[in-house]
């Protein structure tokens, strides 16, 4: 997931910009879940961040650049977390791993999937087709991760269905953040991820 789009900054200081964006991305997070994209001002973003509407403009243009760097946050933090993992040796193990990483991933950034679901489509075109892609990418990792399993002997499954067990994957994954209101009552995100690795490994995938 090298795939990267500019949000361009009048500052000059890598690490300066880094900072401040990721104060506006948690401030507006934030305020997105509270109000929604539309009813939230750059002013209120900057202020939730800690510093001034001019300031914020050092580092983004619009509004639309904040909800863009959310979105984009969150493909950087799953690349970040799979990318440290041993996803090559076609292992169910292996696999397991990557889904408790990705599902505790969502657990830590459930406000985060939530605005970028209900709020991309405020994003302008070019920015949501970079997210579309994004997402996957993501998909295409899991694939990737299936597929070796395949290989290797330790899942037997049609490769037409492969694609589609990789898109359940990233989406019982999401649904934590989406449901949490009904599921959180019930498990806690260890049983959570326990019983969809369950289902995924003995109902979609044929283990032998």
């Amino acid at each position: 997931m090298t795939m990267k789009r500019e949000v361009k900054s009048s500052v000059k200081d890598e690490n300066l910009i880094e900072i401040r964006r990721n104060q506006m991305i948690q401030g507006s997070v934030k305020l997105f879940k509270e109000k929604g994209f539309h009813r939230t001002t750059t002013r209120e973003i900057a202020k939730e961040a800690g510093f001034s509407i001019g300031t914020l403009y050092e580092y983004i243009r619009t509004k639309e650049d904040v909800l863009f760097l959310v979105c984009d946050s969150i493909y950087d933090e799953v690349n970040n977390r799979l990318s440290a993992l041993s996803l090559t040796d076609g292992t169910l193990n292996g696999l397991k791993l990557a889904i408790h990483q990705y599902f505790s991933l969502i657990d830590d950034m459930s406000d985060e999937f939530l605005v970028m679901y209900q709020e991309s489509k405020s994003l302008p075109k070019d920015a949501l087709q970079y997210v579309l892609k994004k997402e996957m990418l993501m998909v295409a990792l899991f694939e990737n991760l299936l597929e070796s399993c395949v290989k290797s002997g330790e899942l037997r499954t049609e490769k037409k269905n492969i694609n589609l067990t990789a898109h359940h994957i990233v989406v019982q994954g999401q649904m934590w953040a989406f449901r949490r209101w009904a599921l959180h009552a019930n498990y806690s995100i260890e049983e959570y991820i326990q019983v969809q690795t369950d289902q995924l490994m003995n109902g979609m995938v044929n283990v032998h």
